[in-house]
């Protein structure tokens, strides 16, 4: 397809439809006794634009698009509906340009029939990238085979504050770790980054959200941004600037301003910086509603429309801006040749996924059997053993007789699946009590339960309850934490993010928290169930790290599960088991208490009283921390030449020295001797996850690559370090070796 043919043969009001996404793609169709048409909402806008450029969650399924089990479009449906919106676009409009579906898939995508995935905060301690690629291979096909385009989801935002309610959808603390899980997302999502055409089985990711947005103040969600240009450097850029070396297509801007300039309307960062310092061709879409709020800056649309635009917002969300581009080029206010860049990046993205062409939908390549193990798998390598004292863990099925299963995360599936989640048939997902009562199915123990209370307030005799069925037990799981879980007594913003949540939702957007301990009904059940005597195990299912410090002490074993997704329960039985051992890492520090924060690891290293007078400095479990089973010896650390690229291999050997087999992650951190700039105390540049089997031993290999020894001098100038020191850690490990260029 010749697109600059194409956009000449435009219209303006053709061109102003290609960056207008101002449907709720729910809002197109309409289901009644299983019978499906286009709404006229839909039809109206086509003939408003002579045509539609993008269409944003036509299959999203949950309490904001009020679309459920029977409402929503199941995954058959979804193609036919896509199909149908192809053709009345075809048939109806005078050049019959494709639509653009895009989705949101932030752990899954968020759609009937689809695998919900452990969330970001979960994957992200697994420290194995490769094996989350292989999960959003499954999203990507899931997607695409119901005739969706774009998948939306969260990989940009690094966690700096765990008060905000989205840190549920941020990776990490560390802008390395966050930077390999972006990657691996887009591999996963599109492919290989060298293909002209996107595979059918693939779909364009929009990475979101760009950029410092897990920095805003006090954890306000969309807050205020006040940090420098370093910290937005070094932290909050890199995971961009390595995905558009890396075939990054789409990018979406974020809510907060930086230093009093809202990123949608930031010529430097969305022009200057990600165009053309970063190389980046491809289109940034607006956040939802994102555009009305530069409105309330300028107090005239016309005006706000070629602002948005002129900095580098091609297709807009959801607002009532974009639609006076028309009116800014009738008027001079915007030059047309603006408006045709942002068009042509449109067209190119539609040609690339080759919808100018005729189009056969494929069913998932991927089996239902296949999508549970490799979800599991995900689970099991993402939690983290955080205490395990007489080596509680793991437990014998065969030797416990009476097993009692309490706390409100025990058996709600939502509870455990994240924001951003569609509706799911229950029968199809695994809660704790569930995969317990599994694990535990052909030994004949007693599993017990009581749910004890709710996550933020007391059942009636529940607490009780709880007591009287743990009383002659030999073993008490306790699960705990947080949730997200949306009903329908949530109200909504135009955005979708609540405004006030269910009685039970404590993360999510909007959803921010001043406290960080586990609420009150929480810590009174743990500590009524401790005056037994018996020994407990911890499961905190949570979006966020809690404070555990009024509980913790109260615990044999504790294991952090994130929110772990639909087969969540079926991976923490194998680890409480020991049919898996756990791997996973933090990958986010947990505060002793709230007032510490911020707690992240890589803190600049100056001389400064790091003990508070009234609490300790560091957090209560530190990043790159968790234990396992098994334990592992690692010798003759060395250090390669470089190569004729200047990278580094960094070498050694490491052994399971224990009775279990198990992984461990082999983490390499670099402190720069940097000129008169403060360096970080040290920073993650290069990890590897090495599995072994009981007292098997391996090579271990880590790249540091030349790329990692930039830093910005006085004069944010990029300059290459001459002297530092390389740190290789591991459980009850760790080296330094000095170099000097």
């Amino acid at each position: 397809m010749n697109i600059e043919s194409l956009l000449n043969k435009m219209s303006l009001k053709e061109k102003v439809g290609q960056l207008n996404q101002r449907l709720y793609g729910w809002e197109t169709y309409e289901k009644e006794n299983g019978v499906i048409s286009l709404s006229e909402k839909f039809k109206e806008e086509v003939a408003r634009w002579d045509g539609v450029g993008v269409i944003y969650g036509v299959f999203r399924a949950d309490p904001w698009s009020g679309k459920n089990l029977t409402t929503g479009l199941s995954k058959e449906e979804a193609s036919v509906v896509s199909q149908m919106i192809q053709d009345y676009v075809k048939e109806n409009t005078t050049l019959g340009v494709p639509v653009l579906l895009s989705e949101e898939c932030p752990h899954g995508h968020q759609g009937l029939d689809s695998l919900t995935t452990p969330a970001n905060i979960t994957s992200g301690a697994s420290w194995n990238p490769e094996l989350y690629e292989q999960v959003q291979e499954i999203v990507a096909s899931e997607i695409r085979e119901k005739g969706a385009h774009l998948g939306l989801i969260s990989t940009l935002d690094v966690a700096r504050d765990p008060r905000w309610g989205r840190t549920e959808e941020c990776f990490s603390e560390d802008p390395y770790l966050t930077k390999q899980f972006t990657l691996a997302a887009l591999r996963g999502l599109q492919g290989s980054n060298e293909l002209e055409k996107i595979p059918s089985n693939r779909v364009l990711a929009v990475l979101k959200h760009f950029a410092g947005q897990g920095s805003a103040m006090g954890g306000h969600n969309a807050g205020p941004v006040n940090i420098g240009n370093r910290e937005l450097r070094e932290i909050h850029l890199p995971s961009m600037r390595a995905a558009v070396k890396n075939g990054a297509e789409l990018c979406m801007a974020a809510y907060n301003d930086i230093d009093g300039v809202p990123c949608h309307g930031n010529y430097e960062l969305l022009t200057e910086i990600l165009r053309d310092e970063f190389g980046f061709k491809g289109a940034v879409m607006a956040d939802g509603c994102a555009l009305d709020r530069l409105y309330e800056v300028t107090g005239d649309r016309v005006k706000t429309a070629a602002w948005a635009i002129e900095s580098g917002v091609d297709i807009s969300l959801w607002d009532e801006v974009y639609p006076y581009l028309e009116e800014a080029v009738e008027t001079g206010v915007l030059k047309e040749e603006i408006l045709d860049q942002a068009v042509l990046r449109v067209l190119r993205l539609k040609d690339k996924l080759g919808l100018f062409e005729e189009q056969d939908l494929q069913g998932s390549t991927f089996n239902e059997e296949y999508k549970r193990e490799l979800s599991v798998k995900l689970v099991e390598e993402s939690i983290v053993l955080l205490k395990n004292d007489n080596q509680t863990l793991p437990l014998s099925p065969e030797k416990i007789n009476k097993l009692a299963v309490v706390g409100p995360n025990s058996d709600l599936i939502y509870n455990q699946l994240g924001d951003y989640t569609p509706f799911k048939k229950e029968k199809d997902c695994v809660s704790v009590l569930s995969g317990i009562k599994t694990a535990f199915n052909l030994t004949g123990t007693e599993i017990k339960h009581s749910q004890g209370t709710t996550i933020t307030s007391e059942i009636e005799g529940g607490i009780k309850e709880s007591i009287g069925i743990s009383t002659d037990a030999d073993h008490i799981i306790v699960v705990l934490g947080g949730s997200s879980a949306r009903d329908f007594s949530t109200t909504f913003d135009a955005n979708g993010a609540a405004i006030t949540g269910s009685a039970e939702m404590t993360s999510g957007e909007n959803i921010d928290l001043a406290d960080l301990r586990l609420p009150t009904c929480q810590i009174k059940l743990v500590k009524e169930l401790a005056k037994l005597g018996k020994k407990m195990t911890a499961i905190i299912i949570e979006g966020r790290p809690h404070c555990l410090e009024e509980v913790g002490d109260y615990f044999e074993s504790i294991l952090i599960a994130g929110y772990p997704g639909q087969y969540g329960g079926e991976g923490i039985a194998n680890i409480l088991t020991g049919k898996s051992n756990p791997s996973g890492k933090l990958a986010m520090t947990i505060p002793k208490n709230t007032g510490q924060l911020p707690v992240y690891y890589n803190y600049r290293d100056v001389s400064f009283k790091k003990e508070y007078f009234d609490s300790q400095g560091k957090g209560a479990y530190l990043f790159g921390s968790g234990l396992s089973y098994t334990q592992f010896e690692i010798n003759d650390v060395s250090v390669s030449p470089k190569d004729e690229k200047d990278n580094r291999v960094i070498t050694g050997r490491i052994k399971n020295i224990g009775s279990s087999d198990g992984a461990e992650v082999i983490q390499l951190y670099t402190r720069l001797h940097q000129e008169k700039v403060i360096p970080r105390v040290k920073e993650l540049k290069g990890f590897q996850k090495v599995f072994l089997k009981s007292g098997e031993e391996k090579q271990f290999e880590i790249l540091l690559a030349d790329e990692e020894l930039y830093y910005y001098n006085e004069k944010m100038e990029e300059t290459h370090v001459d002297k530092f020191n390389i740190i290789i850690e591991a459980t009850g490990f760790e080296q330094t070796i000095k170099m000097n260029q």
